[in-house]
Formats: structure tokens, C-alpha cells, sequence
């Protein structure tokens, strides 16, 4: 499964984190248990089981959802979800403790400082945007976000995935023909914490970002434009996040 914000579990999961925000944890957790029921494949599963698990009460409960989320993520073992096991390991090991497993809790902890690491994510890598660049042209940090026009960004960010590049094309301002190119970081790079830490376990996007440029190698017309209707209901929940973005 690529990942894609207008998948319905992932819609569900979406859903379930606006609840969260507004106060509504019991609403939410029923959004969250649909879309582990509604699931069909293992990122799916993943993705529901992760949510289910903060919303349980009692360590146990917690636990026994957490171990179904690491075990998933074990299975599928790639780039969407390596990211996600530092803090799975530590939410296990937390849960070890309050049941008074210390000896679990101590080899949980040490597996989350074993596997926190850098994105070890190849490529190839795709940035969406309105304008027209040339091959070897330079992308560079410093430009004004597509989500909040106040805001100068600090890194140049991109994906792994063409289709999530084609989505940030279709919302990329300008009035430009959308454009998704093949680019290639020139320096270190980052999971982006916008996605990775503030809505999503692990990296299913493969969203990331660099304060170095990144150098346009090629360009692809081989994605899918995005629905118009679910395009602008995107674009609403966008303009209506109150969310910060980590900058």
C-alpha cells in the first residue's frame, strides 16, 4: 500500500486525531476501532492499532495494542514504518514498568536506543511544486510554505512517494502546470517531524526535509492528479488546522 491521506482508513485515522484535538476521546477511539475493523492490509492495521493503543485505560489493554502495532510494523520492516519502532519500544517498556516487569521494561528501552537512528530511506525522491526549474537547477531552503503564507520555511522538504509529491504539486501556490521532479538531497536529511511526530507513528508518507539544497535530476509525469473534490476538501481541512508546524 502507498500511503495516501484520502484512504479511507487513514481518512478514519485523520478523523479520529481531529476528535482527539477537540476533546472528544471516546468519539475518536470509535473512529480509530472502525478503521482497525474496516482494515486491509497490514499498514492499515498499523496505522489503527497505534491510535487504538493511547486510548487505552489500563496498562495491559495498552500494552496488548501496542505489541499488535510492533509486530505489524515488524512484518511490513521498511521505510514507512522504521521510524516508529524508537518510540514503540519505549511505550512498551513504559507500559512493562507500570506492571511491574523491569526486566521487560530494561530490554524494551534498550531496543528504542537501538533503533533510533537517521532515515536510511534511498530513493528515489520526488518535490511537488507550481514551478518550472530545469535539470540541475537547485531547490533551496528559505521559501514561504504552502500552508501557512506567514511562515518562511527553514529546510526544503520532499518525499519518497510520487503520488504524495503530486499531491503537494496540486497545492503548491503559483499558477503554474503542477510539476513533480526527481530531486537528490546534496547533504543530510531528516524525517519530517510535521508528519512523522505530530500525526503519524513512523513515516508512512516517507516525508522529509534538509536545510541543504536538493539538485533536480529529472522530472516524472508518471503519478495520479489527485480527485478535485477530495483536492478541496483537503485544502479546507488545511486552511482550517490550527495546528503549528515545527520549523
Amino acid at each position: 500500500m502507498e500511503f495516501s491521506p484520502f484512504n479511507s482508513v487513514v481518512k478514519l485515522c485523520l478523523q479520529g486525531m481531529s476528535l482527539e484535538a477537540a476533546g472528544k476521546p471516546a468519539e475518536a477511539e470509535k473512529l480509530f476501532m472502525q478503521g482497525w475493523n474496516e482494515a486491509e492490509n497490514e499498514l492499515e492495521k498499523f496505522l489503527a492499532a497505534y491510535y487504538i493503543s493511547r486510548h487505552q485505560k489500563m496498562p495491559a489493554d495498552q500494552l496488548k495494542w501496542l505489541q499488535i502495532a510492533l509486530e505489524l510494523a515488524l512484518r511490513i520492516n521498511d521505510d514507512s514504518v522504521n521510524s516508529a519502532f524508537p518510540g514503540l519500544y519505549s511505550k512498551i517498556a513504559q507500559c512493562c514498568e507500570e506492571l511491574s516487569n523491569p526486566e521487560k521494561a530494561q530490554e524494551y528501552t534498550e531496543l528504542a536506543a537501538l533503533s533510533n537512528g537517521n532515515p536510511t530511506d534511498k530513493g528515489p525522491f520526488y518535490h511537488g511544486t507550481k514551478a518550472d526549474l530545469q535539470k540541475g537547477d537547485l531547490l533551496m531552503a528559505g521559501g514561504d510554505s504552502n500552508y501557512k503564507s506567514e511562515f518562511r520555511m527553514n529546510h526544503i522538504y520532499f518525499t519518497a512517494l510520487v503520488n504524495g509529491a503530486g499531491l503537494a504539486a496540486a497545492l503548491a501556490k503559483g499558477d503554474g502546470s503542477e510539476r513533480v521532479y526527481i530531486v537528490e538531497p546534496t547533504g543530510s536529511y531528516e524525517n519530517d517531524p510535521n508528519l512523522t511526530d505530530k500525526k503519524f507513528p513512523g513515516n508512512p508518507t516517507r516525508s522529509y526535509r534538509s536545510q541543504m539544497p536538493l539538485k533536480i535530476v529529472g522530472e516524472t509525469t508518471d503519478w495520479v492528479k489527485p480527485d478535485s473534490g477530495e483536492l478541496q476538501k483537503f485544502r479546507e481541512k488545511l486552511e482550517d488546522g490550527k495546528g503549528e508546524i515545527i520549523n
